[in-house]
């Protein structure tokens, strides 16, 4: 199909005449890293490292994506620019080591890591720091607003001390509590003793269920502590029936970093905008959404989102 633009794309072909630059591209297309974790990878110094995005942005192939101290980059994926990129991809395999993609992998592993250490650490703390911060919004009533009688099996996907397992099973014949923390998931079998509730250790983005398992499932302010939102909803989507519903509750964008240092928030907050991007990529549309503020000068937002 021909375009119908007077734009060039010589900047492209010359930011990408460069190793370096290639390597860049090959790994921000399927992940999105800050600089720190960027210079991790390619096992090169800041400034040089630095110098290199700042070609690629200004060329439009990349995209940076400013959060409080931290800057993250990423390709592109509107415009001419992500139509380029999208031509040039498969030849992008060839454009770096192997090993990129293993310490790419590597860097993951210990965001992770870190968050597990994190929640671990303050499990036993953890109520009275969601109080401090949400005040006299409930989540538990957030939930029972849009959760329907009768549900087959409901989830609660980043559990925590299982706060929201025995809202579950007010309505829902089995709940599945999922955790990366065993000191979490040792408070949540706890509470949820006497009721029809398993829990279960697992990465939300790799979730220890079947496909179509659950037929409700609740994310309650967890999608902001994940290396990996949009792989999380992808997964929840693998592993909620058709004709299920997915619960979100998070903040919206923010600009407290210390809310970094005391909860171990990874992401400052989600715009509308770019939940319904990562729901629609995992096969989710929005069927509701609401704010609601909190302390701190914070809003938290709830989303409710039915497949496709």
């Amino acid at each position: 199909m021909l375009i119908n633009d007077d734009t060039t794309p010589l900047p492209w072909f010359k930011a990408l005449a460069d190793e370096t630059r290639l390597r860049l591209v090959r790994v921000l297309e399927r992940h999105e890293l800050s600089v720190g974790e960027i210079t991790t990878v390619l096992g090169m110094g800041q400034s040089r490292v630095s110098r290199h995005l700042a070609i690629l942005v200004g060329c439009g192939l990349l995209v940076s994506r400013r959060e409080g101290a931290w800057t993250f980059y990423s390709a592109t994926t509107n415009g001419r620019e992500a139509a380029f990129l999208g031509c040039v991809a498969p030849f992008l395999g060839a454009a770096g080591p192997e090993s990129d993609f293993t310490a790419v992998d590597a860097v993951l592993r210990e965001r992770r890591l870190e968050t597990r250490r994190f929640f671990n650490d303050i499990a036993s703390d953890w109520a009275a720091l969601r109080r401090e911060v949400l005040g006299e919004v409930d989540p538990a009533a957030l939930v029972r607003e849009v959760m329907p009688a009768g549900v087959a099996a409901a989830a609660d996907l980043g559990c925590g001390p299982g706060d929201l397992l025995p809202v579950l099973a007010e309505r829902a014949g089995a709940v599945i509590g999922v955790d990366s923390s065993p000191s979490m998931l040792a408070l949540a079998e706890r509470r949820s003793l006497g009721l029809p509730v398993s829990v279960r250790m697992g990465e939300l983005e790799h979730l220890p269920m079947a496909d179509g398992e659950a037929d409700f499932a609740v994310i309650c302010l967890t999608l902001h502590h994940l290396p990996d939102p949009a792989a999380a909803l992808a997964e929840a989507r693998r592993v909620l029936a058709p004709t299920g519903r997915l619960v979100v509750i998070d903040f919206t964008p923010h600009e407290d970093e210390a809310m970094r240092r005391r909860f171990g928030d990874r992401w400052l907050g989600f715009s509308r905008e770019k939940l319904v991007e990562w729901l629609d990529r995992a096969g989710f549309d929005l069927e509701s959404w609401s704010t609601h503020p909190v302390n701190k000068g914070l809003v938290a937002a709830r989303a409710v989102a039915v497949p496709h």
